[in-house]
């Protein structure tokens, strides 16, 4: 059996918060996990494949700058339109697409205008939403894209396992090209926005 680490250890391991690497266990996104007392014990396989997941070709994209929608685990939410807030590997689509499409302070225009709004936990693309087009605002300010389609999400992030769930070509590419990958992203909110470095010459 391979060595296993504490929380502790693993969130050193990856230069993390504690909290930062909690979330990736409270959103099943970890393989090989066990309990040693109260303890979560993560194989050392599992840490070192998070760390050489590679950075997210955002160059690759059309748009100047994407909007990057930052969530925590999973969480039961009270509203009338969705179940869930935030990301869980075990949820269904559906109730993926319930959980990220909305409510967040955001300049919406600038959401849509990116095409692709990758969904990140700790720092990782878990999902990608598209369909972005149309959006809603509501009493307090916050904003959905009623209209969002779910281009994948992540099921094991040290594979990584990745369930692509729309058929539409140009969703599939950002699926297979975003998830699974490290998007760093710097905000006070859920929204952050990230330049992308398209190339401006010419």
């Amino acid at each position: 059996m391979g060595m296993l680490l504490t929380t502790g250890q693993a969130a050193e391991e990856l230069g993390f918060a504690v909290t930062t690497f909690r979330r990736l266990i409270h959103a099943d996104l970890l393989p090989g996990l066990s309990q040693r007392g109260v303890r979560v014990m993560t194989p050392l396989s599992v840490v070192q494949a998070l760390s050489a997941r590679r950075h997210a070709p955002v160059h690759q994209l059309d748009a100047p700058e994407i909007a990057v929608l930052r969530v925590d685990a999973a969480q039961p939410a009270h509203d009338d339109d969705r179940d869930w807030i935030g990301f869980a590997a075990t949820l269904s689509p559906d109730h993926l697409v319930k959980a990220l499409r909305g409510w967040w302070r955001c300049d919406a225009a600038s959401v849509a205008a990116g095409g692709v709004l990758p969904v990140t936990l700790s720092g990782y693309v878990v999902a990608v939403l598209t369909g972005l087009q149309r959006w809603e605002k509501n009493f307090a300010g916050k904003h959905a894209f009623p209209e969002a389609r779910l281009a994948g999400y992540v099921t094991d992030l040290a594979a990584p396992t990745t369930v692509i769930t729309s058929d539409l070509d140009g969703d599939r590419r950002l699926a297979e090209l975003l998830l699974g990958t490290r998007l760093a992203s710097h905000s006070g909110g859920a929204i952050a926005y990230v330049t992308t470095n398209t190339a401006t010459t010419g």
